[in-house]
């Protein structure tokens, strides 16, 4: 009872439940949580419909009318002035912000508005928040092998083992994160950049079919940039990835469609050279 209570205290004190609860690493519980409404269908081509989605707090339209469209295997920067509607955006795509009017389905028949945090997570939605959170005293293996879609209660826990599967996966998603060499560090011990890299390895676990990355750059140096450039661009046609991003420089490293948003509405949208080259966007971003 020692060890398992330990242990119980150990995942209380890492967060691993507060994850549960917040629906950011959707691990099996079973019994606690609806089943995912519908199928992902992304035969279309587009994977992400949001149309005229307003959401209003107080007067203040953070989203006001938005329209946007993401396709399946995409890598789509948004960019835009402080107060544009971007954290709204992605809160409103996870399920954490409800949209007052308008509509936003996940492939062609899952109604996110309709669906648990919790849901949208298990359907193949991941979000990557500024700051990395990932569990400072576990090695990277372990914060990779906690993020992975398997029975997570106590007792399960403590009696499971990986097969080798699993093993590959974890393998696999460390060699592209670059974290190989430090699989047995701590996380505690690694580098700003690293800790972030770690936090998308642990949504890659989930093997997401979009995957939301906010500011993934804040507080990097220009080495770990370039190689954050290089993991988003190897995740791409992989994966649905929306990056939003402040720092220019990176996202001309990475865009191949930039989406401007400007008073919760798209302001405009194009390849870099269309959009930093748009008199409306210099004025109200670029030109700042």
């Amino acid at each position: 009872m020692k060890t398992l209570d330990k242990l119980r205290e150990t995942m209380r004190r890492d967060r691993v439940f507060d994850f549960v609860a917040e629906g950011r690493y959707p691990f099996s519980q079973q019994g606690r949580h609806t089943v995912v409404p519908g199928q992902l269908d992304a035969s279309h081509g587009t994977i992400l419909y949001m149309e005229n989605v307003t959401v209003e707090f107080d007067g203040f339209k953070a989203l006001n009318e938005l329209t946007l469209y993401i396709d399946d295997g995409e890598l789509r920067c948004i960019i835009g002035p402080n107060g544009a509607g971007k954290t709204t955006m992605m809160d409103v795509i996870t399920g954490k912000t409800k949209l007052d009017t308008g509509t936003a389905y996940f492939g062609q028949s899952m109604d996110l508005t309709r669906m648990t945090e919790y849901d949208i997570a298990s359907a193949g939605i991941g979000r990557k928040f500024q700051k990395p959170t990932v569990f400072p005293e576990h090695s990277v293996f372990n914060n990779l092998e906690l993020a992975m879609q398997t029975d997570k209660r106590v007792w399960q826990s403590l009696i499971a083992k990986l097969n080798g599967e699993q093993l590959d996966h974890i393998d696999q998603v460390m060699n592209t994160i670059g974290l190989t060499e430090q699989r047995h560090n701590r996380a505690a011990l690694l580098s700003h950049g690293q800790k972030q890299w770690l936090e998308i390895g642990m949504l890659l676990m989930q093997n997401p079919r979009l995957l939301l990355i906010d500011e993934p750059v804040a507080g990097m140096t220009h080495q770990e940039m370039d190689k954050t450039a290089e993991l988003l661009l190897s995740l791409e046609g992989k994966h649905s990835i929306v990056v939003v991003e402040h720092d220019m420089d990176f996202v001309r490293s990475i865009a191949r469609k930039v989406t401007v948003l400007h008073e919760g509405s798209v302001l405009a949208e194009g390849n870099m050279d269309k959009v930093q080259n748009d008199a409306r966007v210099i004025e109200v971003y670029l030109g700042e």
